[in-house]
């Protein structure tokens, strides 16, 4: 892993070094938690920054044998959580988290070392020793350390935003912004769990909701105060794409139903969803937000361990869901009515690449450059072949050079180094190109300013923070 790695050529070489690599960061879309930001306090050790809540070292452990005490519980040390993760990194070979471990304590800790378990303990008390003794060693060091000009965070209708407001008025010169994360709102499937949900939401809206219109009440209410606290994304974890017909007396009588504790059939559950999505989209477009879905999870596969756990803990996979033609129907029922935003898509399942990627030009409107955004790379794919693969297929198949670009997707400070690890990808596909006389020598200047912009310039303008 020296200054070269992944870059194959000579232009490569150039194009990363001279034009990737010095453009700050844009995170538009990643799972930091604001109070760690605001607080800034120094962080305990090296196990609590790296392995705390990183369920792909998790995911990774469990396949090697570890016991999960030494993933999530309490009754182990940091120093057998980390001795453990050290004996599973030898056994990562080929999987992105062998050089993302390699990168981080490379950029983070200037360590060159290969972590195995004979060099666990010399690494394990060089970083705490680091941490323990660099001040700038904390949230907002870390930001800064690697070149970070904004991130927006995930954030639920409900959320207060009192530590954005923190960040901001502390004078910290990264942006940090929320992101508006309406799932819940949605959440139809347990009519409990939905009521409790709606209850909250009544409470910090300050609307009584009873009906369906109060509860249309109350989330634009929210959706105004996220954008008086500077939100101009919104973000969405669904399935599949919802649109299927539905009308206003049907979805007054389904909330209803679910608010009143009654379970909803699957039909039911399919029109709540498509009336939602559409109105948050609507509510997106009139404040011209970007609107983005993240679609094709199986979530909390594992129902042992979800009741042990909770979500988010490594234990979810890639789904199989037909959902081309309900994604084309919500685009063209919004382009219809002309309330079409900014959108990024995201797919998990690499088998709708090309659907993803061809869904896209439907409905750029020359409005503005690249208006329908394919998304990076998310998740499993989040990775050199994953995101090979994406770039490949947008430059068939649209334009690659109006692409935002990366993001971490990370609840981890010491993630920044993906955007490196993409970087490198991207240069050096296009220094092959190069090299390979598929694009012009002539052209040099002009894949420069292509990389710059989809390492920065493009996702400055698209989301004009």
């Amino acid at each position: 892993m020296d200054s070269n790695f992944l870059l194959q050529t000579e232009t490569a070489e150039r194009l990363y070094h001279e034009h990737a690599a010095p453009m700050p960061i844009i995170d538009y879309h990643c799972h930091l938690v604001p109070q760690m930001i605001a607080e800034n306090r120094p962080f305990r050790s090296i196990t609590e920054i790296w392995l705390g809540g990183d369920h792909y070292k998790w995911r990774a452990m469990r396949s090697n044998g570890v016991d999960e005490r030494y993933c999530t519980g309490s009754d182990t040390s940091d120093w057998e959580k980390f001795e453990k993760w050290a004996e599973t990194v030898p056994y990562t070979l080929r999987n992105p988290l062998y050089h993302w471990t390699h990168l981080e304590l490379k950029t983070a800790f200037g360590i060159d070392t290969i972590l195995n378990p004979s060099t666990a303990r010399e690494i394990f008390d060089a970083c705490n020793d680091r941490i323990a003794n660099d001040p700038t060693f904390t949230p907002q060091g870390l930001m800064r350390r690697y070149n970070v000009e904004t991130v927006c965070t995930t954030d639920d209708p409900v959320d207060s935003l009192e530590w954005h407001r923190q960040i901001r008025e502390s004078g910290f010169d990264i942006k940090v912004i929320p992101a508006w994360r309406p799932d819940k709102a949605m959440a139809v499937e347990n009519p409990q769990t939905f009521r409790a949900y709606v209850e909250k939401l009544a409470e910090v809206s300050g609307v009584d909701i009873r009906t369906y219109a109060d509860l249309v009440d109350a989330l634009q209410r929210r959706h105004d105060f996220f954008a008086d606290n500077g939100c101009r994304l919104s973000d969405h974890g669904i399935e599949e794409f919802y649109a299927d017909d539905y009308t206003d007396a049907g979805i007054n009588a389904i909330f209803d139903k679910v608010y009143g504790g009654t379970e909803l059939t699957t039909e039911e559950v399919r029109q709540f969803k498509s009336c939602m999505l559409t109105l948050f989209a609507e509510m997106d477009h009139a404040s011209g937000w970007v609107q983005q879905f993240h679609y094709g999870a199986i979530r909390d596969n594992n129902t042992r361990m979800f009741r042990l756990l909770g979500p988010d803990t490594g234990f979810d996979s890639i789904g199989q869901f037909n959902t081309a033609k309900s994604m084309s129907r919500f685009l063209d029922r919004l382009d219809a009515k002309g309330h079409l935003a900014k959108t990024i898509i995201y797919n998990l399942n690499p088998a709708d690449n090309e659907v993803v990627a061809t869904m896209l030009g439907n409905f750029q409107d020359g409005s503005v450059p690249g208006k329908i955004q394919w998304g990076s790379g998310w998740w499993f794919l989040d990775q050199k072949d994953g995101m090979t693969k994406q770039m490949n297929t947008l430059s068939l198949l649209g334009l690659l050079s109006r692409f935002v670009g990366m993001l971490t997707d990370s609840r981890s400070f010491l993630s920044y180094p993906r955007h490196e690890y993409f970087r490198r990808t991207l240069c050096n596909l296009l220094g092959n190109d190069v090299e390979n006389g598929e694009i012009p020598a002539e052209e040099l200047p002009r894949v420069a300013q292509m990389v710059e912009d989809i390492c920065y310039y493009n996702a400055k303008n698209y989301f004009r923070f």
